[in-house]
């Protein structure tokens, strides 16, 4: 994806980004921070820092719990990922590619399932497009394979087209 698009995308959704921390910092206060940050596997199996508004409070009650209102709308508009956009700045993710899933699952990978850190990482993919978080971890890593296999730009735009369309159904 050329570097302008992702500087345009950065730039035009500054608004967003002012509106969810204001919106996360009155529901979360006093408690900070209002990000969220987690080590995933990048390129490579690398791990980088992956950066989320943060969507719950913290403590050790089950999520359903501790997550707040405006943390339930983030998800559903899939707002609360907006700031990846900085990891893709910073040439540790692709707007477009297998989303990054946690360090734990890097040793139970097959040698053909580890091919999914061939690529970088994206904010939407393939498998993302198919059923999100309703499907299995096993399903997600076959659409994963099979982006990278049939990866181009072509297909890049369609998955971003496909993303956009399927929030604004939401």
């Amino acid at each position: 994806m050329p570097r302008a698009l992702e500087l345009l995308l950065v730039w035009l959704t500054l608004p967003l980004w002012g509106a969810a921390l204001l919106l996360i910092a009155l529901c979360l206060l006093p408690s900070r921070p209002v990000f969220f940050r987690q080590v995933r596997p990048g390129l490579g199996g690398k791990p980088f820092t992956l950066i989320k508004f943060r969507t719950m409070r913290p403590g050790s009650e089950p999520d359903a719990e501790r997550i707040t209102r405006v943390g339930k709308w983030l998800r559903l508009t899939s707002l609360d990922e907006l700031p990846e956009l900085v990891n893709v700045l910073r040439g540790e993710m692709a707007l477009v590619g297998p989303r990054p899933l946690l360090m734990e699952y890097l040793d139970e990978y097959t040698p053909e399932e580890r091919r999914r850190h061939d690529v970088r990482p994206g904010i939407t993919g393939w498998a993302q497009v198919h059923g999100r978080n309703a499907i299995l971890r096993a399903e997600k890593i076959r659409y994963d394979l099979d982006y990278i296999r049939r990866r181009s730009t072509a297909l890049d735009f369609k998955i971003l087209l496909m993303t956009l369309l399927h929030l604004k159904g939401n």
